[in-house]
């Protein structure tokens, strides 16, 4: 009977508060929300970091890709990864410690389009924008269609200094 009256002062409390708390078992969605919040912010900006060091000329808005899930992968212009973002983890596996220094290539493999992977590559050596999916491997060797928007970046003088891929899991 007790534990009654308690409950329905502590309901009597809580009507008159303007702001409701979140019940315990939303704690884990509100979590997940909060660190996906700071993981974007985090990476958002180291990219705001190069774009100021290397002068980029660019207006892309990173904290709204990040914030739908898209991949953000920055290569240097010999293709070796120098950025990527935190969420790779959960397309891939891969930590972005993992794949900084390596060519993208590293998530292909035996089953990835030959032709598909020509494609970008051409686009690449040509430094043209490029708009493929391509069957690629997570770091335990299971596929995944990736949908890969790619594009180069130049500086203000006009110089090839960076490539940038938006990626997300295709349907």
């Amino acid at each position: 009977m007790e534990f009654l009256e308690y409950e329905k002062a502590i309901a009597k409390h809580y009507d008159t508060l303007s702001v409701m708390s979140a019940p315990l078992i939303s704690w884990d969605f509100y979590l997940q929300g909060l660190s996906k919040m700071k993981m974007s912010v985090a990476d958002a900006t180291q990219l705001k970091k190069l774009v100021y060091l290397n002068n980029w000329k660019t207006n892309w808005n990173f904290q709204e890709h990040l914030q739908n899930d898209t991949v953000i992968v920055v290569t240097d212009s010999k293709l070796k990864i120098v950025f990527a973002s935190k969420n790779i983890v959960k397309m891939n596996g891969y930590s972005p410690k993992e794949v900084i220094g390596n060519s993208p290539k590293m998530f292909q493999g035996e089953q990835t389009n030959e032709k598909i992977s020509k494609e970008i590559s051409e686009a690449v050596k040509n430094q043209k924008p490029f708009d493929k999916i391509i069957l690629n491997y997570c770091k335990d060797g299971s596929l995944y269609k990736c949908h890969i928007k790619g594009y180069p970046i130049f500086d203000k003088k006009g110089e090839l200094i960076n490539f940038i891929a938006f990626e997300k899991i295709a349907a």
